[in-house]
């Protein structure tokens, strides 16, 4: 039998990721999620308007990381298992720009420490993404 027919469906063969780095690359999205929750709360105590939305946003990405990085924290979500196979086929490159992206929205909506500061572990998580989509290092 070759090693595609070995493979489980879903997942790509070799995307060049040790187990060690995957990992990180979890902890990182949590962590993220945790700073993004907490900050996110924090910032919708006010009166402005842009502060409230940029916290509902941080609020969202939070929930998204959970769902894209550990499914089973939202176990009584219905579509959850759906969203997180889903999440589990993207590429490096794809979950760095979606992470990356998703992180940004708030700050551009609201320029603030906690903005910042609460969405750094997130962008964080896409840069690790990122640099996972580059490959091995070379040897000469």
């Amino acid at each position: 039998m070759s090693s595609e027919a070995t493979a489980p469906a879903g997942k790509p063969e070799d995307d060049g990721m040790t187990w060690w780095y995957r990992w990180l690359c979890k902890a990182a999205g949590v962590l993220g999620g945790v700073s993004c929750a907490v900050a996110g709360v924090w910032n919708c105590v006010t009166v402005n308007p842009l502060n409230i939305a940029a916290g509902v946003w941080m609020v969202l990405n939070a929930f998204v990381l959970f769902l894209c990085e550990v499914p089973f924290c939202c176990q009584f979500i219905e579509f959850a298992n759906a969203v997180a196979a889903r999440a589990d086929k993207l590429r490096a490159w794809q979950k760095s720009l979606f992470y990356c992206g998703m992180a940004l929205v708030p700050v551009v909506l609201s320029f603030s420490f906690t903005t910042l500061f609460g969405n750094a572990m997130a962008f964080a998580a896409g840069v690790l993404y990122g640099l996972a989509s580059l490959g091995k290092k070379l040897t000469y």
